[in-house]
């Protein structure tokens, strides 16, 4: 599904240039739950963009689905991404004068669906979460377990290959952020692959495999034995 080989990137700095990723050699199969691991400057974020085709390698090769990623132009990079992403934030970014139903109908949108198709298929998407009955609040009136929801849904309405997930946690307090680890933890069962950037042990802990980032490589890449969130629901 992902395939990442020597990729490298730098940043110029003033005069000087920033080597943060150095020759990433990194895979993920379909159906895989996978969570990026590193402290801050470790290259997890830079990752991420690249996956997510916010941003380009300077070196090395991506391949999505079987598709070379490479001198993408806007539009073509936001057709893609399109196509094949559903992006997770720690901050939601959700549009605050739209209702839940038309937050998650969005992507539909531009993927040209019809406005009933749309509404019916977000509205699927909201059940599947478990927020049919908000379905025309504003994110000002939801909590923040409730917006993570509907950033799930919209994420998830669009039926990406892959969900890039950037500390979908970062901003909730344990007890939330362990339903939404029980919903992205069903998400997988049901066959989607998913990756999640994280600091948080207890999340990581709650997939099938960790990758560590250190100052721009891979140091350590191991399946384990997710803790079921249920558990601890």
């Amino acid at each position: 599904m992902i395939e990442i080989k020597d990729l490298h990137k730098s940043y110029k700095v003033g005069k000087n240039s920033l080597h943060v990723l150095k020759g990433i050699n990194f895979s993920v199969k379909e159906g895989e739950l996978v969570s990026i691991m590193g402290s801050s400057g470790s290259g997890k974020s830079t990752l991420l963009n690249i996956l997510g085709m916010l941003d380009e390698a300077d070196q090395g090769s991506y391949n999505l689905d079987g598709v070379p990623i490479k001198n993408l132009n806007e539009k073509l990079a936001a057709q893609y991404r399109n196509k094949f992403l559903g992006f997770i934030f720690q901050s939601f970014n959700l549009i605050n004068y739209k209702t839940a139903l038309d937050n998650v109908a969005l992507p539909l949108y531009y993927q040209g669906l019809p406005r009933g198709e749309r509404m019916d298929r977000a509205m699927s998407y909201l059940e599947k979460v478990g927020l049919a009955d908000w379905a025309t609040h504003l994110p000002n009136e939801l909590s923040g377990g409730q917006k993570q929801r509907v950033a799930i849904a919209r994420a998830l309405a669009s039926h990406p290959k892959v969900l890039l997930a950037d500390e979908l946690t970062g901003a909730l307090d344990t007890k939330t952020s362990y339903e939404i680890m029980d919903l992205v933890q069903q998400i997988n069962d049901e066959g989607k692959t998913i990756l999640v950037v994280t600091h948080e042990e207890d999340i990581a802990q709650m997939t099938k495999r960790i990758v560590n980032l250190k100052d721009g490589v891979i140091i350590d890449d191991k399946k384990v034995e997710p803790i079921r969130a249920s558990a601890h629901v």
